[in-house]
């Protein structure tokens, strides 16, 4: 049973995702909160597997509570796919973002993913997001990236265009397994959390450009 904690500060909008998650056979809604601080107090008693988190909310918000959470999965929502806000707490530990209006299946498919290991990005919308920061992107890349295979620096890249690890595996022609080893050895080279966090580094670094193609 995945365990769900909803925090947003609009009751009816919790209403409805308890409503659609509690009709899962393995979703349980375990917690609710109306803002970062609230649920940062519930966590210290109450077990969670997922954290389904808004972002802008009063008292604290879904970043600041995001990057205090330590343990639980953090799924961010957004209203806008062009939501600064959003984009900061993938890069303060969240696992991936929705948009709001997400249809109810792939919310749930999002949060098993999530529970699972694996992070939920949007390609496009992150591109979307990335595009409004171009301009502080850096030139050059970051030394870090050196360290990374030849290998690893193609799962890199494939990554950062958000193929999963089976699209991948297919891709280079080998097994599944073995892409999740060369992941892991590139979030341990670059000291990153998990798959979220390596698009938004692939793109801080240069290795990727917004609205152009990866530098190979």
């Amino acid at each position: 049973m995945i365990r769900v904690m909803l925090v947003d500060d609009q009751m009816l909008l919790r209403a409805g995702f308890k409503m659609v998650l509690g009709a899962q056979p393995d979703i349980e809604v375990v917690a609710e909160a109306g803002d970062g601080a609230e649920a940062l107090e519930l966590l210290e008693s109450t077990e969670v597997d997922v954290v389904l988190m808004d972002v802008r909310m009063p008292t604290m918000d879904g970043v600041e509570a995001t990057r205090r959470i330590e343990g639980p999965k953090v799924l961010i929502l957004t209203t806008f796919d062009l939501d600064e806000y959003a984009f900061a707490a993938v890069k303060a530990g969240a696992a991936g973002f929705l948009l709001k209006d997400v249809p109810p299946d792939d919310l749930v498919n999002a949060i098993r993913l999530v529970h699972a290991g694996d992070a939920v990005v949007s390609p496009s919308t992150l591109r979307r997001m990335l595009d409004r920061f171009a301009a502080q992107l850096p030139t050059e890349e970051l030394a870090a990236t050196a360290e990374l295979t030849p290998r690893e620096r193609e799962v890199l890249l494939m990554v950062a265009r958000g193929l999963s690890n089976m699209e991948i595996a297919g891709s280079l022609e080998v097994a599944e397994a073995t892409v999740k080893t060369h992941l892991g050895r590139v979030l341990a080279k670059l000291g990153l959390r998990d798959r979220a966090q390596v698009v938004v580094y692939a793109y801080e670094a240069g290795i990727v450009v917004p609205s152009h193609r990866p530098k190979v």
